[in-house]
């Protein structure tokens, strides 16, 4: 899986933003955290949820069941929205 080409990613430093580009199907703006900017950056080649977890795992401290479930609702927002080619 990975974003879509039509989405553009936007790090202020203090938030990410997902900005959809002409031809998304969604038209909006996702506001997210820092945590949400390193799963789209992830997202920005094809990937895996497993190893998106496990990326996540290695740079935030805090317990595995969290962090994925944490990506997991993520990955399922950005499905809601169509942001990912899988």
């Amino acid at each position: 899986m990975r974003l879509k080409k039509e989405y553009i990613v936007h790090d202020t430093g203090s938030e990410s933003l997902l900005v959809p580009a002409g031809g998304a199907g969604f038209s909006g703006l996702v506001k997210g955290n820092r945590t949400l900017g390193a799963i789209l950056a992830l997202l920005k080649e094809d990937t895996t949820e497993e190893a998106v977890i496990a990326a996540m795992g290695q740079r935030f401290d805090g317990p595995e069941d969290v962090i994925a479930r944490d990506v997991r609702k993520a990955l399922t927002e950005l499905r809601k929205i169509g942001a990912l080619d899988e």
